[in-house]
Parts: C-alpha cells; structure tokens; sequence
C-alpha cells in the first residue's frame, strides 16, 4: 500500500514545517523550522506584553489586541510544534481540534450566560433582607 501525499499548486506537499514526510529533509531543516517557531512564539509574547503596558493602542483596544495576538501564537504553536495543517492525513487531527474547541467554547460562554441570566433574575438585597422579617 503506497501512502498518497496531495500536492497542491506550488508543487510542495501539503505538510506542516518540521513533518517527517521526506527522507531527504535533514535534521538542521527541522530543528530551524522549530527555532522559527520558537522565534514567532517569542515575538509574539513580546509584543503581548510590550503591547499591554504601551500607550501604542488606544487603551480600550488592548483586550481586542491581545486576543488576535494570542490567537495568532495558537496558530504558530499548532502549525509549527503540533504540525497540523488542512492535508488530508490531519483531517481527524482538524476534527478533533474543532470539537474541543466546540467543548471549550460552550463551557464558557454558557457558564457567562448561566451567570448573566442569575443576576439578572436575583431580587436586590433589600426585598431578600425584607423577605427574612
């Protein structure tokens, strides 16, 4: 049985930086796509940190600016140490990534939802106090 690799337009692989999908690729080439991830990561926590103490951005942005960077790690640390890509051998590696995205993503916005609806319907503390006379 022949593994079939899809080649996309460029004529390159479909393969993450640092895959083991060649046997000509050395190991100088994968340890420097891990320094260049490492170097993106670092970069991009830098710039977090240096971000969130700047007045470079107008300071109600400073959240919105952080999330993008952080998102933007996320993707550094998934293509270049996990070596996900949309390549048909990491069609379940997606999925699974994708449900537990899925998971995270219901457990916090429902629990702010859950939280939200509380304070919401929860009478002052005054007509509790009142109550208890």
């Amino acid at each position: 049985m022949t593994d079939r690799i899809s080649v996309g337009a460029s004529g390159h692989a479909d393969t993450a930086p640092g895959d083991e999908g060649s046997e000509d690729e050395s190991i100088g080439r994968a340890i420097g796509t891990y320094l260049i991830g490492f170097a993106l990561a670092s970069l991009l926590s830098a710039v977090s940190f240096y971000l969130a103490r700047s007045t470079l951005v107008w300071e109600p942005s400073i959240p919105i600016a952080l999330s993008v960077l952080a998102i933007a790690q996320m993707g550094v640390h998934l293509v270049f140490f996990i070596h996900i890509t949309a390549g048909p051998d990491h069609i379940n590696n997606l999925m699974a990534l994708a449900f537990g995205l899925l998971i995270v993503m219901l457990l916090v916005f429902g629990s702010l939802w859950i939280m939200l609806h509380l304070n919401h319907n929860m009478l002052p503390l005054q007509q509790i106090m009142n109550m208890q006379r």
